[in-house]
């Protein structure tokens, strides 16, 4: 997803798609680990993924102050 997508998320969604990468991130490494990923390609969008929501989730904490 793109930024301005992420933006028009609600914090709870957010969360849920945070917690979602976190998990799709892990499956990642340990298939990475054991040999079965076809496309180490995919850690890194993942990786950016969740910097962007974490980005956007902190941008509103601090707004929020």
């Amino acid at each position: 997803m793109k930024a301005k997508e992420l933006r028009e998320l609600s914090d709870d969604e957010l969360y849920q798609r945070h917690r979602e990468l976190q998990q799709e991130l892990f499956s990642l490494r340990r298939q990475a680990v054991s040999g079965q990923l076809d496309k180490p390609s995919r850690i890194r969008p993942t990786r950016r993924e969740i910097a962007r929501v974490l980005t956007i989730l902190n941008e509103r904490m601090r707004k929020g102050k």
